[in-house]
């Protein structure tokens, strides 16, 4: 796994091979960076099944303000921290080692906001209509934030409330939705 895009373009991430994690292909990671690029800028990000912090690290190097990385498994956290202190990034992240429920609670309670939040959870877990509904019912994104869905054989409707569907992409039996907030 490598740094697609930004100033950290061609570094390894370790944690490939952490047991229970799925790593995102490096070809769907460069679609989706693509498609959102414009947003990435100054943003505020979440990464909420962080695993070994591939997506949120990207952000980083295409110059994300802040990325909070959140994952329960206490070796991708021990990864994650690897990763951020090899990259010399420590300043633009914050690690969360909480349970998804709890994460979002936490950053309710928070009055946190983002511009970007990665949904990748494990597949088998069936939980992001359930995410979506709290993140709009909740309003912890921004207007025209974009909230970016990796899933498989999961049923998923076009809008949450303020959250928009605007693109959808299949990677095989993956698919990945792209989701914006509005007014």
């Amino acid at each position: 796994m490598k740094v697609i895009s930004g100033f950290l373009k061609g570094r390894n991430i370790r944690g490939y091979n952490i047991n229970g994690t799925r790593p995102t292909m490096d070809r769907v990671k460069e679609s989706i960076f693509a498609s959102i690029q414009s947003y990435i800028k100054e943003s505020i990000v979440l990464d909420l099944f962080a695993g070994t912090g591939n997506y949120g690290i990207e952000a980083i190097s295409n110059y994300a303000k802040k990325v909070y990385f959140n994952d329960i498994n206490h070796e991708c956290i021990k990864i994650i921290k690897t990763n951020i202190q090899e990259f010399n990034i420590s300043d633009k992240a914050i690690i969360l080692n909480l349970d998804y429920k709890k994460c979002l609670e936490y950053l309710k309670n928070n009055n946190l906001k983002f511009d970007l939040i990665f949904l990748d959870p494990p597949y088998d877990m069936h939980i992001l209509d359930n995410i979506l509904e709290y993140l709009s019912n909740n309003n912890l994104i921004n207007q025209n934030g974009l909230v970016i869905v990796e899933y498989r054989k999961e049923e998923l409707k076009d809008n949450y409330n303020n959250l928009k569907l605007i693109k959808t992409k299949k990677y095989g039996e993956k698919l990945v939705n792209i989701y914006k907030g509005e007014l």
